[in-house]
């Protein structure tokens, strides 16, 4: 049988009827901008993730963007982050006229390697800025001990492990600023882009809201300069509606990765993603590693496997940050997992049936 990578329709049957009158409610109300419903979800989010403040904003890059704004980054300064992740981190501090520093990544957490950060910073580094990749925390107990000893800012990119900790800590809470995104494949999905940053700081919490809405506080009187970043009400109440399932669905996809790594133990050609012992991991993917990736991927393809890599090309082999003047091999262990990485389906609703068909069809390969 062929098996997804994804299916949200199998997700969204589960909750149509709550996200549908939720929905319905924001309408009725015509109260489209801001309001109760954003109010709640944020307080919601900020109970889970143990913050002082919440605040909705318009997609997990502008979080990032906001957070960034917010803390004064701009021309001249340097930002340290993983060249292995999705294109948002590097692109929002290359946005504010800022350098991207680069780091080499964990071969086995694939987060960036937080040994390796003290001899990035330069005089010019204003912040730090982890992945939390593929639903489990970057080392922050060394992130947070390097930034307390040199005095930066910390944002964690948090978009794919809502839900996720670290030694106890929720994702998102340890730093100076926590961005998540609720695009719609993540393990908590909006019905479009949305977003959200949490803050322990109540004056960077005011800071960013006022960024968020072109930089006024009050209305019409403008003390900075911001952007139109807010969470759009009819986003937030469907992630309201979907949030009670969240734990539920972590569950699944933990059970879902303890399965494979079981049915994987006895295959050496491949290595299962590692956690950390203190991490608890969402698994937002499952990512395996092997020498021969095109050609298992091709293997799948064939049977009718969902899979897809992330990420085929370090970030800073992208043309667009030819210009930061790295060489080709300056992150070695990144350039090596971009070359082997593939990711299987790991969606909580997966079928016991179908993820017997996943291993079938990576042993058979």
């Amino acid at each position: 049988m062929s098996v997804p990578f994804l299916d949200l329709k199998r997700q969204y049957a589960t909750v149509r009827q709550a996200v549908r009158s939720a929905v319905d409610d924001v309408l009725d109300s015509q109260v489209c901008i801001g309001g109760p419903v954003v109010e709640k979800l944020e307080e919601a989010l900020r109970a889970l993730t143990g913050s002082r403040q919440a605040i909705g904003v318009s997609s997990g890059t502008d979080a990032l963007l906001a957070s960034l704004m917010a803390l004064g980054v701009g021309p001249g300064d340097e930002v340290i982050t993983s060249p292995f992740t999705f294109f948002a981190p590097a692109g929002c501090i290359a946005r504010l006229g800022a350098r991207p520093v680069f780091v080499d990544i964990d071969p086995h957490t694939f987060n960036i390697d937080a040994s390796q950060i003290e001899a990035a910073i330069t005089k010019r580094t204003r912040a730090i800025l982890p992945v939390h990749l593929f639903g489990q925390m970057a080392d922050m107990s060394a992130i947070a001990a390097i930034a307390k000893e040199t005095g930066l800012a910390v944002v964690e990119d948090a978009a794919q492990s809502l839900g996720a900790t670290h030694h106890g800590q929720a994702a998102g809470s340890i730093g100076t600023t926590g961005c998540f995104s609720f695009f719609p494949s993540k393990n908590l999905g909006a019905a479009g882009d949305a977003g959200l940053v949490v803050t322990q700081d109540d004056a960077l919490a005011a800071r960013l809201r006022a960024i968020c809405r072109h930089g006024a506080s009050p209305k019409y009187f403008h003390s900075l300069i911001g952007g139109n970043f807010r969470l759009d009400p009819i986003q937030a109440a469907v992630l309201l509606a979907k949030l009670p399932h969240l734990e539920p669905w972590t569950l699944a996809r933990q059970q879902n990765a303890a399965f494979y790594d079981a049915a994987f133990r006895d295959c050496a050609a491949i290595d299962t993603p590692l956690v950390a012992p203190e991490n608890r991991s969402v698994f937002n993917q499952y990512c395996i590693r092997s020498p021969s990736r095109d050609a298992l991927q091709e293997h799948l393809d064939a049977h009718g496997i969902g899979n897809m890599v992330y990420y085929p090309l370090a970030l800073h082999r992208q043309p667009c940050f030819a210009y930061l003047g790295y060489e080709d091999d300056d992150f070695p262990v990144a350039n090596r997992v971009c070359d082997e990485i593939l990711a299987l389906p790991i969606f909580p609703e997966l079928r016991h049936e179908e993820l017997e068909e996943v291993v079938a069809a990576v042993k058979m390969f």
